[in-house]
């Protein structure tokens, strides 16, 4: 039997914002896992829009930038994720690189996952978020097995314009297990509030969907929340942890932060050309092929 004839039982969704702290923090654990999970999951992402079009923008934008940065260093303390040495400005809207990441999962998940990669790191390695949709398509530019046209064309569209739309709506719907959350975590994950009263998802939030059940896996978590949630769902899954040789690594991911070579990769290091990037607080490892 084909695995179209099989559909994976469990689906993740994985709710997000390319230009979010957490979910930058997050990435080593969430890439162990969907590396482990692999084929047998279906793994949805939902872009909350966290930076929106009609936010009124700030009186003073220097000391909002200022603020914003700490306010990253801050949580990359927490999480060791690299920041930027210099943010030129806080992002004026998520909705442009939501738009680039949507577009791309239309090219397959591995190009989808190169090129959210690439806009996160517009933010938290170089400092300028991919913030207009010139921006989000620059950052793209290079991705292996990326139509660079089809991408343009894709993101600017009518339907993908309408998906982010349906994304940030249900991002605006969280469950009820996130109402309010036990703490043991520097960002816990319970839902924010909204400017109208509402409350949207803590990003990243994490749910864990078979036929029959659910759970719920909110903010800032290790690897071991995520798998036991996984487990309780469906025995038997995860499979333990697999690491790969640091080559294979650096080209199956092109971008490794010291917290992932860490958690994802054995053997020496630096790999044979890998290039170093300076940020912040450490830097980031690109595979020499990468632009």
């Amino acid at each position: 039997m084909t695995s179209a004839q099989h559909p994976p039982a469990l689906e993740v969704v994985e709710y997000t914002d390319p230009l979010c702290p957490w979910s930058w923090g997050a990435e080593p654990v969430l890439r162990l896992l969907r590396t482990i999970l692999a084929d047998r999951v279906r793994w949805r992402r939902v872009y909350c829009v966290l930076f929106d079009e009609d936010d009124d923008p700030a009186p003073d934008p220097a000391a909002e930038t200022a603020w914003y940065a700490r306010y990253v260093e801050d949580i990359t303390a927490h999480t060791g994720a690299p920041r930027a040495a210099h943010l030129t400005r806080v992002a004026a809207s998520s909705w442009p690189c939501s738009q680039v990441a949507k577009a791309a999962e239309l090219q397959g998940g591995t190009v989808a996952d190169r090129v959210l990669r690439r806009l996160r790191e517009t933010m938290f390695v170089h400092g300028e978020p991919a913030d207009t949709l010139a921006l989000a398509l620059t950052a793209a530019r290079g991705v292996p097995g990326l139509d660079a046209e089809r991408l343009a064309a894709d993101a600017a569209s009518s339907d993908v314009r309408e998906r982010v739309r349906a994304d940030r709506a249900e991002a605006r719907r969280p469950v009820p297990e996130v109402l309010s959350v036990p703490g043991g975590s520097p960002h816990p994950g319970a839902a924010k509030e909204t400017e109208d009263g509402g409350r949207r998802y803590a990003l990243p939030t994490l749910i864990l969907r078979t036929a029959g059940a659910y759970r719920v896996v909110p903010g800032w978590r290790s690897y071991d929340a995520y798998a036991a949630a996984v487990g309780e769902l469906c025995p038997g899954l995860p499979r333990a942890p697999v690491t790969l040789q640091a080559e294979q690594a650096l080209e199956h991911h092109r971008s490794l932060t010291d917290p992932e070579r860490a958690l994802l990769t054995h053997g020496p290091w630096p790999p044979h050309g890998a290039v170093r990037v300076e940020t912040g607080n450490g830097p980031l490892w690109l595979h020499p092929e990468e632009p």
